[in-house]
């Protein structure tokens, strides 16, 4: 549970919001890792989020969220060697119903968000050529400081956040032996399928 509590604090930190919709820069990993989570206390500041309210969440997410993240580089990396198996248009579904597992598993962490959460950002050593880095934060959660690790890799238009680690556990690899043992038992499309069900579920409030 400690576990559990901590993800979801990390996902909440930089996954869903931010209070001014305003452009975010992108040309720093840590700049881009710390404004994004800055504002998105600014939104618990200002007007807490209900963690029932996934439209709102949703929406956040489309409008100001997906420009930072690559969903698609993480459900790739997740689904490991079988991406490369699954067809343009299982691919899309798998990205879109990961990205909504992600939404409805974590949205009730943005309720745990307290106004004077605070958050450390340990110096970071980027070399002009680098492409990927790992980011640190650390993280006051309720006392406790909690290390939390955000993966970005850089593209034309700035870098992106795919991945991100809490207790030594990633995020992707998380999800990579049960996406691997769903295909192996009912292929692709029982992935995409068991990911559906799962997010009915959710939605209707089932755990």
């Amino acid at each position: 549970m400690k576990a559990l509590s901590l993800v979801t604090l990390s996902a909440a930190l930089f996954s869903f919001g931010s209070a001014a919709y305003a452009e975010i820069d992108q040309s720093q990993p840590q700049l881009l890792i710390k404004s994004a989570t800055q504002q998105v206390l600014g939104e618990v500041r200002t007007r807490a989020i209900e963690p029932n309210d996934i439209p709102r969440i949703m929406d956040i997410v489309n409008r100001d969220i997906l420009p930072y993240t690559d969903f698609r580089r993480t459900t790739s990396l997740a689904m490991g060697r079988y991406w490369r198996t699954a067809t343009p248009e299982q691919q899309q579904q798998l990205v879109e119903q990961f990205k909504r597992l992600l939404i409805y598993t974590y949205s009730g962490a943005i309720g745990q968000l307290h106004p004077d959460q605070q958050i450390d950002y340990p110096p970071i050593h980027i070399a002009p050529t680098d492409t990927d880095v790992v980011v640190r934060t650390i993280a006051n959660n309720n006392g406790e400081p909690a290390e939390i690790d955000y993966r970005l890799y850089s593209t034309p238009k700035g870098w992106r956040l795919y991945d991100l680690n809490v207790l030594g556990v990633w995020l992707i690899q998380t999800y990579r032996q049960q996406f691997s043992d769903k295909i192996q038992q009912s292929g692709v499309d029982g992935l995409i399928q068991f990911l559906a069900d799962r997010n009915q579920q959710l939605a209707s409030g089932k755990q």
